[in-house]
């Protein structure tokens, strides 16, 4: 008998078996992109050359680079405004709120498969959505037409029994799994949640879940659709869209796991990584200077009235910077008409416009050396725009009772309603602007909008020298990172390029030029985080020919595939330590790869070889041989 992932996949199956470890081709039926990754992403949907998507439904969200310090992100606002209107796409405009909640609130729907360019696209998994986080480059191919290729994943039931106690958050959950999997423990992995438990969250309180589940490395978390689901989309004014879907009682599962809500506590994930959890109550009394409230992980109704709740009647800290960010136009005209806005306001915290904002990076840095607190699901060195900073995540309850303390507090300890959810929502679908899909539309095109790099196809023999040995857990933001300063060239690589790794080696992208390309030598889960594809479209357009690592996470181990750059994994993992910065290594034989091929690669500096696995299908060997998924497709 079938899972629920297993019923939806099963459905939309286009080629290969569903057993766990083979590739398969699923048929996409909705898509979005936001902004940082969506400009590349349009560009390549022009290059491959179709008249109009051939998705159920495309949507394109403004919400990463709404911060207009200049006239790139403008320019490319009306960019993407202007390829939507020709293409069959809706227009999220700037300010609308921000992509995962917005797609969650008017366009998600039980039973149906959602890819988006941006790694937190599971969070649609909260009603029973099979969706999945995905490159530029994949996002655009099924726009095309072209089915969605992946491993078949095993499939992992966490139960969950009991109901949350006072003060005891969504976030607790996620963050307890984080400590069970680790950040790479859900990589090849679907994670399904079931159990008594879960009737008693809200699909605010599930989507939580399965938007912070990419933090697991999964390939997406979902949860049953069920009458929560149909409470929320019949407030949303689209019953139509319900679907039962729960998974038969008798299936099977790769892995099982527990959990007790009943005995969970307040939980949070110190620097720099999501999985390095410890309990709130063993950091209590550490003095905070900075609170964010937000991101597509906590900024539902139900998250932010939870937070006017607890700060009424209260004042942020004298030495707290305290600001939120509503997830949707709708979330924050809902509190302003229940009257949960100015309480808000009242307590001193900062208002900020319903985008990602802090989340990666664009605006509210912490100050030198600071503690900062956020509801986000990133902790990632470096990815608050302050490399001295300490960013711990945290539920909402816990960040501004904080807040009020001046201090780590233990939520459990406030006096405060529970909050309790409207009877009716307001729905605001004024910033959706609906496609003309008129062939004549005239694309605007900003001067930061640079030609679209193409690679070469793949030499027969590539002798090239290590660039850049890095360690484990290497974040796509380590790599390309985001913030004010770099994400406005998202659609200028060039100029992206020049800030590569520069948190780790700021002679990269000249070191590149100057040895025209060369090799990534990397340890575990190598590429996690964001789904941004820049962190393998830039390395390309400097020459980087092979990432060489311990092991890969999924989307990026995909993106370096679409552009070209071959993802070798050690056959043993004893043989990185061998391997220095500046060490040439050398290729042979690349025409002639085989599918799950391993290979030999000469250390010519050190006299000796190792062993390389390639362990990808006929298909993504062409695509390597070819140059990527653009040379193919063309």
């Amino acid at each position: 008998m079938n899972t629920l992932s297993e019923k939806i996949l099963s459905a939309h199956l286009v080629s290969g078996e569903m057993v766990a470890g083979q590739p398969i081709k699923i048929k996409i039926d909705q898509t979005l992109t936001q902004d940082a990754t969506g400009t590349m992403a349009y560009l390549q949907l022009e290059s491959i050359g179709i008249d109009k998507v051939k998705t159920e439904l495309s949507v394109s969200y403004v919400d990463h680079n709404t911060l207009q310090s200049g006239f790139e992100n403008a320019d490319d606002h009306a960019y993407l405004q202007s390829v939507a209107d020709k293409y069959g796409i809706v227009f999220s405009k700037p300010g609308n709120g921000i992509c995962h909640q917005l797609h969650l609130e008017r366009f998600a729907k039980p039973a149906k498969t959602l890819i988006g360019s941006d790694s937190h696209t599971p969070t649609a998994g909260g009603i029973g959505s099979l969706a999945m986080g995905a490159g530029g480059l994949d996002v655009a191919a099924a726009m095309a037409g072209r089915p969605f290729q992946i491993t078949m994943p095993k499939i992992v039931k966490i139960e969950l029994k009991g109901k949350l106690q006072k003060g005891v958050a969504a976030k607790d959950i996620i963050l307890k799994v984080l400590s069970m999997l680790t950040v790479k423990g859900g990589v090849g992995k679907i994670i399904e949640y079931t159990g008594e438990g879960v009737k008693h969250l809200s699909i605010p309180e599930r989507v939580t879940i399965t938007n912070m589940g990419a933090e697991l490395g999964a390939t997406t978390s979902i949860f049953p659709s069920d009458e929560r689901t149909y409470e929320f989309l019949k407030k949303q004014g689209r019953v139509e869209d319900y679907v039962e879907l729960k998974a038969d009682e008798d299936a099977t599962y790769d892995e099982e796991y527990v959990i007790d809500l009943n005995e969970l506590e307040p939980l949070i994930a110190l620097p720099h990584m999501p999985d390095n959890v410890v309990t709130v109550a063993s950091m209590v009394g550490t003095p905070i200077s900075q609170v964010n409230i937000g991101s597509c992980t906590n900024s539902s109704y139900l998250d932010i009235e939870t937070v006017s709740n607890i700060v009424k009647g209260n004042i942020i800290h004298p030495n707290v910077s305290c600001s939120l960010s509503c997830g949707s136009k709708q979330v924050l005209c809902m509190l302003s008409e229940a009257g949960k806005l100015l309480p808000i306001l009242e307590s001193g915290v900062r208002l900020l416009e319903c985008t990602c904002g802090p989340c990666i990076g664009m605006g509210q840095s912490p100050a030198s050396n600071a503690f900062s607190l956020r509801t986000f699901n990133r902790n990632f060195y470096g990815r608050s725009g302050t490399l001295s900073a300490s960013v711990g995540l945290v539920s909402c309850e816990t960040a501004i009772y904080s807040a009020i303390k001046g201090v780590i507090s233990d939520p459990r300890e406030a006096e405060y309603e529970l909050a309790t959810d409207l009877e009716t929502y307001t729905i605001h679908d004024e910033n959706f602007i609906y496609p003309s899909c008129n062939p004549n539309t005239e694309i605007v095109r900003g001067p930061n909008i640079k030609p679209l790099p193409i690679n070469k196809p793949l030499d027969d023999v590539v002798s090239k020298e290590v660039i850049i040995k890095v360690q484990d857990n290497i974040t796509t933001d380590d790599i390309m990172p985001a913030g004010a300063k770099v994400l406005p060239y998202r659609s200028n690589i060039e100029k992206i390029s020049e800030f590569c790794f520069m948190n780790h080696k700021k002679s990269f992208h000249d070191d590149c030029l100057e040895k025209q390309g060369g090799f990534i030598v990397a340890g575990n889960n190598y590429g996690q985080g964001s789904s941004r594809e820049h962190a393998a479209l830039a390395p390309m357009y400097l020459g980087i020919k092979a990432v060489i690592a311990k092991s890969f996470a999924r989307i990026h181990q995909a993106n370096l595939i679409n552009f070209g750059i071959l993802p070798c994994i050690f056959e043993n993992e004893a043989d990185y330590d061998s391997i220095d910065e500046d060490d040439i290594l050398e290729f042979n034989d690349l025409h002639v790869l085989k599918p799950n091929s391993v290979i030999e690669v000469i250390n010519k500096t050190k006299n000796k070889s190792f062993n390389v696995c390639l362990p990808y299908n006929e298909e993504q060997i062409n695509m390597l041989l070819c140059g990527g998924l653009l040379n193919t497709l063309k």
